[in-house]
């Protein structure tokens, strides 16, 4: 029987993450508005300071136009015969891929509440990926070494669904509990 499992992790408190979403596209739209009424008095007089009173509020906007769909970022794990495949959306229209994890191949997974989180954590040269967007959820975590001796821990917050579904394909002691 296939296991899968698909999940979407959304930020709990999004009401300051709504109000710079939109406040983004306001000043964007300003920005790009200023700059080019600025680039069209550049033919009649050019000097160090229009260009750069030019430069500035059309650099905003372009950054602003980059950077405005991550104020609404989503995780989105997906189980599928344990593998767990983790992606990153921004606004719904972007899907980034963080990577995938087989889960028969960690070397410990349990809750981050517990004391062999920090066991793991306080190892030299561990590289933490924090995949959870909600601190005051339920996190878990996977520790697991590559090939070229490179530790990484994966922070996340699955559902308890998806927890039991990792737990049927772990090794023998690795889920840990204390």
């Amino acid at each position: 029987m296939d296991r899968f499992l698909e999940e979407v992790v959304t930020k709990h408190k999004r009401g300051l993450d709504e109000v710079l979403y939109y406040l983004s596209w306001i000043v964007m739209i300003f920005c790009a508005i200023l700059g080019f009424a600025f680039l069209q008095s550049l033919p009649y007089g050019f000097n160090v300071a229009t260009g750069i009173i030019t430069i500035i509020p059309i650099a905003i906007a372009i950054y602003l136009w980059i950077i405005h769909d991550r104020f609404r970022t989503e995780y989105e794990y997906t189980f599928t015969n344990g593998s767990l495949d983790f992606a990153m959306v921004f606004n719904n229209k972007k899907r980034k891929s963080l990577g995938s994890l087989n889960v028969a191949k960690v070397d410990a997974f349990g809750k981050v509440n517990s004391g062999s989180f920090r066991r793991h954590t306080s190892a030299n040269n561990v590289k933490h990926l924090r995949w959870f967007l909600n601190r005051e959820a339920n996190l878990y975590f996977f520790y697991y070494q590559k090939e070229n001796s490179e530790k990484h821990m994966i922070i996340f917050e699955p559902s308890e669904k998806l927890v039991e579904y990792i737990r049927k394909y772990l090794p023998h002691g690795v889920y840990l509990t204390k």
